[in-house]
């Protein structure tokens, strides 16, 4: 029976712990808190989006984050502070403007062949996560917004996206609680919402119940390829330090999966971008009912919403690039306060609970899933902000790649046409 070690117990590994399990291997996952999906799957804003699938390697998202270097509340903030790393992540980011086409459908058939598999596991194993299956509405407030939103929604077409143009008149239908005036939207049925802490952690139990082995408040010290497999030398909260042997690792650590590629001769250049949620209990019967249920991405604004069962209500947007700086400001949070308070006037926010998460971000924006130079050591890592959307195809896989297996027909297809438009898989 393979085994194989897994660092990290976000929704990428977990899902690709659960992967493993099914195809027979022995799974033991590493984590550095004392819980599954602590992190960036804590409290991210929700959405299970195809629709979000546009790569963000366009000149317009560069123009944008200079021009707003120096506003606190900005959508997209830019510290210009010197760093090597930050400087040359966006040098290759603009290096791949000229892959933002096939990117973006690429990434639009591989949330849509997520899709399936997130569902099956949800029903399979019995996983309550505040799902709704309610869709996602895009909203713009001006011709130029929504004149751009048209070239995009031809790529996520192309991609085998089912999203279609709404009227003013129609996001009023799709989603009441919406008074603004806008120009028109987007709307995609098929997309949905779920809290991804409850699914990773309910997984996660589901992987317990299988035979994997959680070694939590662990910290990886080194991973080393050897002659007979991998040795991961780890060190528990109180001092004490172990090594654990298996035939195979996958490095699912989010922004650390960089550090830990160096360790094994690999180069994962993922770069932190921290983005900020605000979780709104619905605590009476007004805030509820002005509390929209449909999933919505303001576009000028760049706040994405989630109903979270009757008593929450999660906004959350921004994208900051401050290295690994997990402080949650006040100026950043205040954006996502404001706007509930302008769109949704019901909803008492005196008691919103902040949160801040740094995304793992690749210069192509596309999520590395493949075996690293050295023999038994593979990636499943820096998904950005589509981690939630992509995980449970990226988990199949890698977990295909380990276990030497054919591919599944969907995940098949995924790889091939990834090769086509040249992402590493």
């Amino acid at each position: 029976m393979t085994h194989v070690t897994i660092i990290g117990a976000g929704i990428t590994g977990v899902t690709t712990a659960y992967a493993l399990l099914e195809r027979g291997c022995r799974v033991t996952i590493i984590d550095r808190n004392r819980y599954a999906a602590m992190e960036t799957s804590f409290a991210n804003g929700g959405q299970l989006s195809a629709c979000n699938a546009e790569v963000w390697n366009r000149v317009s998202t560069m123009v944008k984050g200079a021009k707003w270097m120096f506003r606190s509340d900005a959508p997209l903030l830019l510290n210009p502070k010197p760093s090597w790393h930050k400087y040359s992540w966006l040098a290759e980011f603009a290096a791949n403007i000229g892959n933002y086409r096939q990117n973006t459908i690429a990434t639009t058939r591989l949330a849509i062949a997520a899709r399936q598999h997130l569902f099956d596991i949800a029903a399979k194993e019995n996983l309550a996560f505040d799902h709704e299956q309610r869709g996602i509405l895009h909203v713009y407030r001006d011709r130029n917004g929504f004149t751009d939103a048209q070239a995009v929604n031809q790529l996520l077409n192309e991609g085998g996206l089912e999203r279609r143009a709404v009227t003013p008149e129609e996001i009023r239908a799709i989603e009441p609680t919406l008074r603004e005036d806008y120009f028109g939207g987007f709307f995609t049925p098929s997309d949905s919402t779920g809290d991804i802490h409850k699914f990773t952690t309910g997984l996660a139990d589901a992987c317990l119940r299988q035979g994997a082995v959680f070694l939590n408040d662990a910290t990886v010290r080194a991973i080393r390829s050897l002659r007979c497999g991998i040795e991961v030398d780890w060190q528990t909260g109180d001092g004490t330090r172990a090594v654990l042997r298996s035939d195979a690792v996958v490095i699912c650590a989010g922004i650390a999966s960089r550090d830990f590629a160096a360790m094994l001769g690999d180069r994962v250049n993922i770069y932190p971008v921290k983005g900020y949620s605000i979780t709104v209990p619905l605590d009476d019967a007004q805030s509820q009912a002005a509390a929209p249920w449909t999933s919505l991405l303001d576009e000028g604004a760049k706040i994405v919403t989630s109903r979270l069962g009757a008593g929450r209500f999660r906004v959350a947007g921004t994208a900051e690039f401050n290295g690994a700086n997990r402080d949650i400001r006040a100026d950043r949070i205040r954006p996502l306060v404001e706007w509930t308070r302008r769109l949704f006037p019901g909803v008492a926010t005196e008691t919103i609970i902040p949160w801040a998460g740094l995304r793992p971000m690749m210069p192509d924006m596309m999520p590395r899933l493949r075996p690293g130079n050295r023999p038994g050591v593979y990636y499943n890592t820096g998904h950005g902000h589509l981690g939630w959307t992509l995980s449970a195809a990226t988990a199949q896989i890698v977990a295909d790649q380990i276990a030497g297996a054919a591919p599944r027909p969907v995940v098949a297809t995924m790889r091939a046409r990834h090769k086509a438009v040249s992402v590493t898989v």
